[in-house]
């Protein structure tokens, strides 16, 4: 059962890490379930209160810096609140639409149809947020990329010693 086991475990990690890129997937809840279920499976011994807390506040700092570095992109190229509506809308939609190229379109189409749309903006200045969006994505996945890495190495580390 044990091989069964891992490898739910790692299926959850992957699909943690798919879902930094398809935003539809949940990614760092998917980090926490692997780590309860790692639990249930075999025991909560080695995942004590302090790695909760420091997983808790890594699962807010990704929040925080999923939106954080979202709105500062766009905000930092000139956008508005319907800029960053337009982005995250994108974003949710984009890969659907436009598989794999759709993640980066998605939110530069999105962006700039809210800033053209609810704005008025010069289409060149909407181009511009829409830059701003997806590089922010980029950022953000980045950063995300980090964190969660940083939240399964403490998991591994406690775990496989």
């Amino acid at each position: 059962m044990g091989v069964v086991y891992w490898s739910i475990f790692i299926i959850l990690i992957v699909l943690a890490f798919v879902g930094l890129v398809y935003p539809i997937i949940p990614s760092v809840l998917l980090l926490v379930c692997a780590f309860l279920l790692y639990g249930f499976f075999y025991t909560f011994e080695p995942l004590n209160y302090l790695f909760w807390t420091v997983q808790i506040l890594f699962v807010l700092l990704i929040f925080a810096a999923d939106y954080l570095v979202n709105l500062y992109g766009v905000k930092k190229f000139g956008g508005s609140k319907a800029g960053i509506w337009g982005s995250t809308l994108g974003l949710l939609i984009g890969p659907f639409v436009i598989p794999v190229a759709g993640i980066l379109i998605g939110p530069f189409l999105g962006a700039v149809a809210g800033e053209l749309l609810v704005n008025r903006t010069a289409f060149k200045q909407a181009v511009k947020i829409g830059v701003g969006s997806v590089l922010a994505f980029v950022g953000s996945v980045a950063t995300k990329a980090v964190i969660q890495l940083f939240m399964v190495g403490y998991f591994l580390f406690l775990v496989l010693k």
